[in-house]
């Protein structure tokens, strides 16, 4: 099949933005309201989609992808008003009569290429952001969750006009044709190699990215935690979706006077979320395909199955294993697992678990369980991660509060809720200053007014 011309759809898109269609706080709202529908009237359309590419239970769909767009929508909605007020800074008196605004102008054009694992929130939560910011955006879900992809492509039509949204389907070659477009803006989602390959891209023609990469996010599990919940929501970080969250714990670090106790706890959230046969589960999902099956599959050789381990290629499916025993060069500790499979691996200090984080590329997320204060603000101070939580891991995308993104190999930039808002929109500055004073004492000649300071130290004093 010929790599489809893209140049056609990026300028009809620039064009509309250009007349100012996209800059009212009307339409806006009515974008806005457009995803809120999309996602309400087809939720069960959408459900399946999900539940066929990933065996996606209905109630981690809506917490992930389907309820959780249309709330990403709300949110804006509700807050619109007040991200568009511009923001007045005081005016030096050197320059007076005048003021100073910051207001928040359109980017323009945005492509949006999003990842597998959840295909709805990573393509329409960036559409959310870009809309209340009042771009046009491409779409471009992933061609491996392919009911999901196809299910975008049939409903955007339905409710956006082209010229303002529109999806792009394909595999690596129309990805490629996309990127050789110029776009004002390109938010990506998935792994840093190919983070690098975007961000090149992007390079060619100066256009800003966000880049969200994800990476291997360690767990700290102190002497002091409670064990029992920290080993429930470590489990449940885990192993929900199947592993395939970019913010789930990657391994494990835990104090050695703990950890027994803590994989016997694991072991216990296992079974007490998916029984004991996890693969008669509806709640328990499966792995997107062989390609991911057989990489997982082969990690879990890089310890030892205290729960789990079992495979079956021709389902997908992988059950909830946690591993210990693992060496520090094993496989399963060289790349981002993205997978049902836990690594539990021993620290004897918080210097070392500080250290252990700085030695290696700055995480998406980082979770601290710990009923210590001193011992949460020591490692929160002494470290760097995109995001960090707590007493619990992964679910800080769902706060759209919280500005979500990573730092370093983990990615760049920041969005949901306001947040996104800021990352579409330029923060343009503006001077108004009166012509009906104009004191000579800013122009040449300096000599001739015996100025105390220079002018510029009038302006910073």
């Amino acid at each position: 099949m010929p790599v489809p011309d893209f140049s056609a759809l990026v300028a009809n898109q620039r064009t509309f933005f250009l007349e100012g269609h996209t800059r009212p706080a009307a339409w806006r709202r009515a974008q806005l309201e457009a995803v809120k529908a999309l996602f309400t009237d087809h939720h069960d359309d959408l459900c399946e989609a999900l539940w066929r590419d990933l065996r996606r239970n209905r109630n981690d769909a809506d917490l992930m992808d389907v309820a959780y767009c249309a709330k990403e929508a709300g949110y804006a909605l509700e807050h619109l008003d007040q991200w568009m007020k511009p923001l007045h800074e005081p005016m030096p008196l050197v320059f007076e009569p005048g003021y100073i605004r910051v207001q928040r102008d359109p980017l323009g054009v945005a492509l949006i290429i999003g990842a597998w694992n959840e295909p709805f929130m990573l393509i329409f939560g960036p559409l959310v952001a870009a809309l209340a910011a009042g771009n046009t955006a491409v779409l471009k879900p992933s061609e491996i969750a392919t009911h999901c992809a196809a299910a975008a492509a049939r409903l955007v039509p339905k409710y956006f006009d082209p010229r303002a949204v529109a999806v792009a389907e394909g595999g690596v070659p129309e990805t490629t044709a996309l990127l050789a477009q110029q776009w004002d803006m390109i938010f990506f989602t998935g792994s840093p190699p190919v983070g690098r390959i975007v961000h090149q891209a992007a390079a060619a023609h100066l256009t800003p990215c966000v880049l969200e990469l994800g990476g291997k996010n360690p767990t700290i599990v102190h002497a002091s935690a409670n064990l029992k919940v920290a080993a429930r929501r470590i489990a449940y970080g885990r192993f929900i979706n199947s592993g395939h969250i970019c913010t789930a714990p990657d391994h494990v670090l835990v104090w050695p006077e703990v950890k027994d106790e803590l994989v016997a706890q694991l072991k216990e959230a296992i079974r007490e979320f998916y029984g004991d046969d996890p693969k008669a589960s509806p709640d328990y999902g499966r792995v997107i395909n062989r390609r991911n099956f057989d990489r997982l599959a082969g990690l879990i050789a890089s310890g030892t199955a205290v729960a789990g381990g079992e495979t079956d290629a021709a389902e997908l499916y992988i059950a909830p294993t946690v591993l210990v025993d693992v060496a520090v060069d094993s496989p399963i500790m060289q790349e981002e697992v993205f997978g049902p499979i836990l690594p539990v691996l021993e620290i004897a200090s918080v210097e070392a678990a500080i250290e252990w984080v700085n030695a290696r590329p700055s995480p998406l997320g980082l979770y601290i369980f710990a009923e210590d204060d001193q011992v949460v603000e020591r490692i929160l101070s002494s470290t760097r991660s995109g995001d960090a939580e707590v007493n619990d891991c992964a679910i800080h995308p769902l706060f759209p509060e919280l500005p979500f993104g990573g730092v370093g190999n983990s990615g760049m930039g920041k969005y949901h809720g306001r947040w996104g808002f800021e990352a579409f929109s330029n923060a343009r500055g503006v001077l108004h200053h009166s012509s009906h004073v104009d004191p000579g004492v800013r122009y040449p000649p300096y000599s001739a007014h015996e100025l105390e300071r220079p002018l510029v130290n009038r302006l910073m004093p």
